[in-house]
């Protein structure tokens, strides 16, 4: 039988892995892959305070891979094992723990809700890693730079804030999240070249 904190630390793993987001020791390499892709490694940094819950904090490194049909992350630990992979491809989003256990849905919103209990929209985040506002949705507290740069938004009950552009988009991704379960910080930050 699983013990009530192992059962609480394979959630948050899965919550991490999902919404996943500082200073970490190794960043693991880019994901390998035929054709044409939007890539991204850097780090990142997870802050929850769930209500009534111990605060979580991680912190590790990222590889994004997304060839516009398939997005894989891959998230590692500030010493480089492999901590989750996510892959999402239509009509299917796939959790992996190092471990090896794994959680489906038929997507990353999906995926979550399964993993967490409730709600908490994090399919956004494949178009504001790329400097975006994801189609099709309210947006409210839209502000941009000189260069019609994305610097901020409000999306899916999240604040959003991109800075530190290069010719990929944003180098640093920071996302705010607070609603009846609690608050969630979450930061990307992109390696240079």
């Amino acid at each position: 039988m699983i013990s009530a904190a192992l059962a609480r630390g394979l959630r948050w793993g899965g919550v991490l892995a999902l919404t996943v987001l500082l200073a970490a020791c190794a960043t693991p390499g880019r994901i390998g892959g035929q054709g044409a892709a939007f890539e991204r490694v850097g780090r990142f940094a997870v802050n929850l305070q769930p209500v009534m819950q111990a605060p979580y904090a991680a912190q590790g490194g990222f590889s994004w891979r997304d060839d516009g049909r398939t997005l894989r992350l891959d998230l590692s630990t500030p010493l480089g094992s492999v901590l989750a992979r996510i892959l999402v491809e239509p009509g299917r989003s796939v959790l992996e723990r190092a471990d090896g256990s794994h959680e489906m849905a038929t997507d990353p919103d999906a995926l979550l809700a399964l993993i967490w209990g409730h709600a908490m929209p994090v399919s956004g985040l494949r178009s504001w890693i790329r400097g975006r506002a994801v189609p099709g949705r309210p947006v409210s507290g839209e502000q941009r730079d000189a260069e019609g740069h994305l610097l901020a938004l409000e999306q899916d009950g999240w604040q959003v804030q991109l800075s530190d552009y290069d010719g990929e988009g944003p180098r640093r991704v920071r996302l705010l999240r607070q609603d009846d379960q609690g608050q969630w910080r979450l930061q990307f930050v992109v390696d240079k070249g």
